[in-house]
């Protein structure tokens, strides 16, 4: 299966962890947006869209990227890492999984998982989820891409 995953992981290197145990279970490449190679995009299979959370939004590069590609009828996931617990009505992935539908793309899953937030006023005690995504985070996003490998669809 061809497969690329484009992340944008700034502060801790978190989300990035996530991609490549991702990207080593699907045979992907992990790029920046800026890297991104529309020809690699447009011969993908699958194409993984993932970043940290920020003000409880995905980083404006990726949904920037995602808002400028053009139409395409393929498969794509979406994936986060928080702080925060996502709220149930209003996840943080819902936006960009809808702007990828209106783009044609067929959103097979998402993932979320926790991760290591120093935004202020978690600073001043040394920040929040110190330790993750640790190694049951990483088992469940390497098993979130498998499923996806296999054809499955994997619980959103």
């Amino acid at each position: 299966m061809r497969a690329v995953i484009v992340c944008v992981s700034v502060a801790h290197g978190n989300t990035l962890r996530v991609a490549g145990t991702m990207a080593r279970a699907l045979g992907a490449k992990v790029v920046a947006p800026e890297e991104a190679d529309p020809a690699e995009l447009a011969a993908a299979e699958l194409v993984g869209f993932g970043s940290g959370v920020f003000h409880g939004r995905l980083h404006p590069r990726l949904t920037d990227f995602a808002a400028a590609l053009p139409a395409a009828r393929r498969r794509a996931f979406v994936f986060a890492t928080s702080g925060l617990p996502p709220l149930p009505p209003a996840p943080f992935t819902r936006p960009l999984v809808r702007l990828l539908e209106g783009r044609g793309y067929e959103v097979a899953g998402t993932f979320s998982c926790r991760a290591l937030d120093t935004w202020l006023p978690f600073r001043l005690v040394g920040g929040i989820n110190k330790r993750r995504p640790n190694a049951v985070d990483l088992a469940a996003a390497r098993a979130f891409a498998e499923r996806l490998r296999d054809g499955e669809a994997p619980p959103s």
